[in-house]
């Protein structure tokens, strides 16, 4: 998790060296940047009406292109990227999608009870026509759905009694705006009663109705007073403007932030006396002022702070947003990093899949499952004071430039969404062929693994934990205080002899401890063959008849296969050593010392036992092929701490024998380490 959540913060920090990159290749071929004022004096008659259609604005009665340009003016200062982005949406031929109500319950579900967001329907009369043509209507919808206004038709003949309660006898349009200025307040409907059916006249109606909810003060008494009164609302914005009425960008975000932020139209076309403005810190006309507990803060001066919806809502989100809001935001994260997944993890494709499956389900669920106390200790009234304290917080870190460069980042992004999927795929590949390549260095045998094999491991595993969850879950090593198994007893009663039994996944054997056999000395091999000729051969059979007589008659079969080996995987090196009886602790390596007893003298070699594990019986012949230890020799030693050749062990439970050839202990569980008794002092007491 932690290594996602890494290359998901270098992913953000790369897209904001990436943007800064685009800014100075921008300013190097143009000569100005994203926030640099434009005068609009300079501009086209085409590019000042489509600069007031973005803040919501009427033009139709100003033919003339001096008394559009005062009216941009008028509105608020023009920078060189609100005009980029508003020329891209003119250009942008995108049909923006309208809903068709199907019913009573369809319109009040999305209509009536949508208490922050502003609805026009044109309702259909039976057996009429609209009153909104096609043409005019798609032409209106666009227009309207830049400030967030939501379309729709309701036809009548799909629900007639309850255009009848209604009183929709002929076909109109309805508004639907929030009646109070409390959040998740009552909605009202209102009908256009106009005469023209013309788009800029339908605008102008709805918005005279959006800025009809929105305080306007007329005299710096008004203003005073409205200054220095405490109310329920914490964060006010303020528009001083020389305009008949708001722009409807404005207006309709004071019905998104219902309950949040409260919206101050004050119209300072009539003042004479403009005193108390310089006292409160406005010089200027256009200016945003928004006022929080902490201070007065001047929108327009930082990056990416446009006179325009989009940019104003990232602005009023950051500063003071909805539980709603702060979800959405964790769900993005959460799931870009989870997306992570498909890159990190190496080897067969349909792994990755399966694994980015996995890991997107595990972080949703846990993270609505961390939500849900927290929105419950959100309604309980004695966190209101950490409430404020966190959206304190908010307002102080989102007022600074880093937060601007973030806010105006996050836009320029949203608004190229290939460009976001391209850098998030080619930072994907970057971090798995840096992954790639680590796992190399490291031999791991997964990075070439193809499908085929993938899914036959994985079947292996779940009939493994379907059959067998005790051992699919404890590979050895395993610490436990347990003198015995339990579950060793269980095992034996849920799985008997006479039942198949489960597919046991072999890792654990990895996990085995391994070492090389070694002597105190060194033997030359003539010197070995002349000394003991006849020994040794009498000495090996019989070693085979006592360990044969000792083994149970159904094992036999078992035993002859790995009897048959070639001489090359029995025998690892050609000088062998020889171990006295005292240093062998358990009965087959006791008759196995005891037969060497015949040619065991002081010029014999010693095994090196500082070179075992602690926890490993002494003994020199392996009971699975019969033959002794050479030196050089790769051991293998089991949970029990009986030693075999690594070769003949291996071969022995890969072919499904989990079980320890000598004393029948499970191969993958932890037992009792044996303790090594001290010789007997031969130095006669003082």
């Amino acid at each position: 998790m932690w290594v996602k959540l890494c290359c998901l913060l270098l992913y953000f920090l790369a897209l904001f060296v990436l943007a800064r990159v685009f800014e100075a290749v921008a300013w190097y071929e143009s000569g100005f940047l994203a926030t640099q004022l434009v005068d609009p004096v300079a501009l086209s008659f085409r590019k000042l009406r489509t600069i007031l259609e973005c803040r919501g604005l009427g033009h139709s009665g100003l033919p003339e292109k001096k008394d559009v340009r005062e009216l941009v003016e008028k509105s608020g200062d023009l920078m060189e990227g609100e005009l980029y982005s508003a020329l891209k949406e003119e250009e942008a031929s995108e049909s923006v999608s309208s809903t068709n109500f199907s019913g009573e319950m369809h319109f009040y579900e999305l209509v009536e009870d949508t208490k922050d967001g502003i609805w026009l329907v044109q309702v259909i009369a039976n057996d009429r026509s609209p009153l909104v043509g096609k043409f005019h209507w798609e032409k209106m919808v666009k227009k309207v759905s830049r400030f967030g206004i939501r379309t729709g038709t309701f036809n009548c003949s799909s629900d007639p009694r309850y255009c009848k309660r209604r009183g929709w006898l002929k076909s109109t349009l309805i508004m639907s705006v929030p009646q109070t200025s409390t959040s998740k307040g009552k909605v009202m409907l209102k009908e256009y009663s106009g005469r023209k059916i013309e788009v800029e006249h339908i605008f102008k109606w709805i918005t005279a109705h959006a800025a009809s909810r929105i305080k306007t003060i007329y005299n710096s008494e008004h203003l005073k007073e409205e200054w220095n009164k405490s109310d329920q609302y914490r964060v006010k914005i303020y528009l001083f403007a020389n305009l008949d009425q708001p722009p409807a960008f404005f207006s309709a975000l004071s019905v998104k932030f219902t309950g949040r932020v409260e919206f101050i139209f004050v119209n300072v076309e009539n003042w004479d006396n403009k005193s108390y403005m310089a006292e409160i810190g406005v010089y200027k006309t256009p200016s945003y002022i928004l006022r929080t507990p902490e201070g007065i803060y001047r929108y327009g001066n930082n990056t990416g702070e446009f006179i325009s919806l989009r940019a104003m809502d990232s602005f009023l989100r950051s500063l003071q947003p909805e539980v709603n809001d702060l979800f959405v935001l964790s769900l993005v994260l959460v799931n870009l990093m989870a997306w992570m997944d498909l890159f990190i993890t190496q080897g067969a494709t349909i792994k990755r899949f399966v694994v980015l499956i996995s890991t997107l389900g595990t972080y949703n669920s846990l993270l609505i499952i961390s939500w849900l106390p927290v929105l419950g200790f959100l309604q309980l009234p004695y966190l209101d004071s950490f409430y404020e304290y966190s959206l304190k917080l908010f307002r102080y870190s989102n007022t600074t430039t880093l937060a601007s460069w973030v806010r105006a980042d996050w836009m320029f992004y949203s608004s190229h969404p290939a460009l976001f999927l391209s850098t998030y795929l080619g930072h994907g590949l970057l971090i798995d062929y840096f992954e790639k390549k680590r796992r190399r260095n490291n031999n791991t045998d997964e990075v070439n693994a193809n499908n085929l094999e993938w899914l036959s491991s994985l079947w292996d595993w779940y009939t493994s934990y379907l059959f067998h969850p005790i051992a699919s879950f404890q590979h050895f090593p395993f610490d436990s205080d347990w003198d015995e198994d339990p579950d060793l007893f269980l095992e034996r009663l849920a799985f008997p002899d006479l039942w198949l039994h489960p597919l046991i996944p072999t890792d654990y054997i990895k996990n085995l401890p391994m070492w090389r056999f070694q002597c105190l000395g060194t033997h030359s091999d003539e010197e070995m063959l002349e000394t003991f000729p006849d020994s040794e051969s009498d000495s090996d059979s019989e070693n085979k008849e006592l360990f044969s007589s000792d083994r149970e008659v159904s094992e036999d079969d078992e035993m002859n296969t790995f009897h048959r080996c070639s001489e090359g995987e029995r025998r690892c090196g050609v000088e062998t050593c020889s171990c006295a009886s005292q240093y062998c602790h358990h009965e087959p390596c006791e008759r196995q010392a005891r037969s060497y007893g015949s040619y065991s003298s002081a010029g014999d070699m010693e095994p090196d036992w500082s070179a075992w594990p602690s926890d490993m019986l002494h003994c020199t012949e392996c009971v699975v092929c019969l033959e002794n230890f050479a030196k050089d020799c790769l051991l293998m030693g089991l949970p029990c701490g009986h030693v075999f050749h690594q070769n003949c062990i291996v071969m022995w439970l890969a072919g499904g024998r989990h079980r320890c050839p000598v004393c029948r202990w499970v191969s993958y569980k932890k037992k009792q380490p044996y303790i090594h008794p001290q010789p007997l002092s031969s130095e006669p007491p003082s």
